[in-house]
């Protein structure tokens, strides 16, 4: 059981943090005041801190959903 919670959690934390880097980036890119190296904080921040932030968010979310048992009453 806490291993189905760890891999599922691992799972959604590598799946939720490729998707929020990519979508910060694009959000950086649009919204950033920065004139002369917009790309460059675009590729830092989404890396650096967006994207860990959407790892953990996604590990907490995948490590319930995986801790959870069907009503038909499945041990397996």
């Amino acid at each position: 059981m806490l291993l189905r919670r760890l891999g599922v959690g691992l799972l959604f934390a590598v799946v939720a943090f490729i998707l929020s880097a990519v979508a910060s980036y694009f959000l950086v890119l649009e919204y950033s005041s920065n004139m002369h190296d917009r790309s460059v904080e675009a590729a830092m921040t989404s890396v650096f801190f967006y994207g860990p932030v959407g790892a953990v968010f996604g590990f907490v979310v995948g490590a319930i959903a995986g801790g959870r048992r069907s009503k038909r009453g499945n041990r397996g």
